[in-house]
Order: C-alpha cells, then sequence, then structure tokens
C-alpha cells in the first residue's frame, strides 16, 4: 500500500469531516483531557485496516499511544479486542468515525475474499476482484482483497489492456483490436480479450491474446471450451457469477474467477469503540 497516497487519503476524509473543527469535542473537553478506547469486533470475519488506525489516529495527533491487538489477516470473533488508542479525548473522539467506517469496510472485503477464496479450496481456480470499488477507496479495497487471501485484477485502465465487446466492435474485429494494441504497447503490457462465443475464442487465440475471459458462459461451457486454449494463455471466468454458483466456476477449470460481488456488495464488519468512563461502566461509541 502506498503509505504517501493514504496520509493523502486520510487528510481529505478528516478535512470532510472535522471542517473547520469538531464542536462537540472540542467544547466539552479541553487539549489536555486525556482518555482511551477500545476497537472491539461485533461480527466475526477477517481484520483489515491496522494501517488506517495507525496512520490515521497519528495524522490527527502524533502523541496518541497506539495498541495494535490484531494484524490484518487474522480472524476475529465477536468480542474480540482489536486496538487500544490511548491520548487526547479531542484527538480520540475526532478520527474514531473515520477511521471505523474504512476498518469496517475493509474487514468485510477481506472477509468476503476469505469466503470465496474457501469456496475454490482444492480447484486450481484463483479469485480475484475487479474495478467494481467504491471511488476514491480502490486503494484500500484492492488492499483488503489481497488481505483475504484473493488476488487484485487490473487497478484500473492504466495497468492493462482489456478488449471488451465495445472496442472491439469499434476496432472491426477481435484480431484487428489485439494487433493495434499490440502494436503500440510494450511487451510488459498483456492484452485480455473478453469472448461470448467459440468462433471469438478461436480467433482471440489465433490473435495472439496473452489472457482470455469467459464473459458470462456457463461452468459447462468453460469446461466444453478450455481444451481448446493453448497452456500459455491464462483464462478467466467473469460475469453472473456469485457465491452460490462460485463452486461450480472453479470446477469448470478455468484459471481465475473475477469476483465483483466482494467489492460492490460488501457488508461491513460490525466493530465500535469502548470507551471507558469515569469511574463507571464502558460506553460504546456508534
Amino acid at each position: 500500500m502506498n503509505k504517501i497516497k493514504l496520509q493523502t487519503m486520510l487528510k481529505h476524509f478528516f478535512n470532510e469531516d472535522i471542517g473547520d473543527g469538531d464542536l462537540s469535542s472540542e467544547l466539552l473537553f479541553s487539549p489536555g483531557d486525556n482518555g482511551s478506547f477500545t476497537f472491539y469486533a461485533k461480527d466475526s470475519g477477517i481484520f483489515c485496516g491496522a494501517a488506517i488506525i495507525q496512520t490515521g489516529f497519528h495524522i490527527l495527533d502524533p502523541s496518541l499511544k497506539i495498541t495494535l491487538l490484531k494484524q490484518d489477516g487474522d480472524r476475529i470473533e465477536i468480542g474480540d479486542e482489536l486496538a487500544l488508542i490511548e491520548g487526547t479525548l479531542q484527538s480520540l473522539l475526532s478520527g474514531e468515525r473515520v477511521v471505523l467506517n474504512l476498518v469496517q469496510r475493509m474487514s468485510g472485503i477481506a472477509t468476503n475474499a476469505y469466503k470465496a477464496v474457501g469456496m475454490t479450496r482444492g480447484t486450481n481456480a484463483k479469485i480475484c476482484d475487479t474495478r467494481k470499488t467504491m471511488p476514491g477507496l480502490r486503494m484500500l479495497d484492492k488492499y483488503a482483497v489481497r488481505t483475504g487471501g484473493a488476488f487484485n485484477h487490473r487497478s484500473g485502465l492504466y495497468d492493462c489492456i482489456m478488449l471488451k465487446d465495445n472496442h472491439i466492435a469499434f476496432a472491426g474485429s477481435i484480431s484487428q483490436a489485439v494487433q493495434m494494441a499490440k502494436s503500440k504497447i510494450g511487451h510488459t503490457v498483456k492484452v485480455e480479450v473478453e469472448i461470448e462465443t467459440k468462433n471469438q475464442l478461436r480467433e482471440a487465440i489465433n490473435a495472439g491474446a496473452d489472457m482470455i475471459m469467459f464473459d458470462n458462459r456457463t461452468p459447462e461451457e468453460i469446461r466444453d471450451w478450455l481444451p481448446l486454449v493453448p497452456s500459455h494463455i491464462i483464462t478467466e471466468a467473469s460475469g453472473g457469477i456469485t457465491f452460490n454458483n462460485l463452486r461450480s466456476y472453479a470446477e469448470s477449470g478455468v484459471d481465475y474467477i473475477s469476483l465483483g460481488a466482494i467489492t460492490h456488495s460488501v457488508k461491513a464488519l460490525d466493530i465500535s469503540a469502548l470507551v471507558e468512563l469515569k469511574g463507571v461502566t464502558a460506553y460504546e461509541l456508534h
């Protein structure tokens, strides 16, 4: 993860939330008032977001003491303590919501990825994400996917050539699209071609595609077509794949399965901050 980019992102998020100042915390507490709270799990899953906690709170106040009780990728259960943050109340309260929002989302994505990887166990298929991420959060979403044990597809439009149906239609054919792309790009960038028919598959192979995506094809179709694909070409299944049919796609023999649901339909893992009040029982921040 790019730490410089992370700091820039977090500063932007804090500016959005705090604005010209945290009215509640600044009116109630002085800069010298200290305390602590503990992040704890209210859901079971995979923890992700240690860098968010450390970097986020230290942007607001470098003097805060942060103790991570779980590391990225750790399995967590309901009631587990994840991190202890100690220091000035103004800094704790001003940073809590932004940090929690991100950690909850990232842990939810990591948990999704972990679930998907588990469902393909015993096959050769690898799970990867898509570009269906939250705008502005792609670096964090894709990091969370890796934390859950899955793989990243391309990060954006800039690091892999993917020739989809519209590209091919405008270019005239798969062969022309691949030839045009390969004549203008260096050898380090791969070309993936999206196909929907057996004839398109043959054309993509003959055109020299590095990767072939079976788009919206059934597991049975993929299994039937795979023997046509030379071993040096990477294969991928995409489109219409859910947790309900994921195992069937994994058993088709395809190399990768891209699953947009890991990120675009994520349910945030429920995590809260537990505060120790002065001389009374603990209180949960929401």
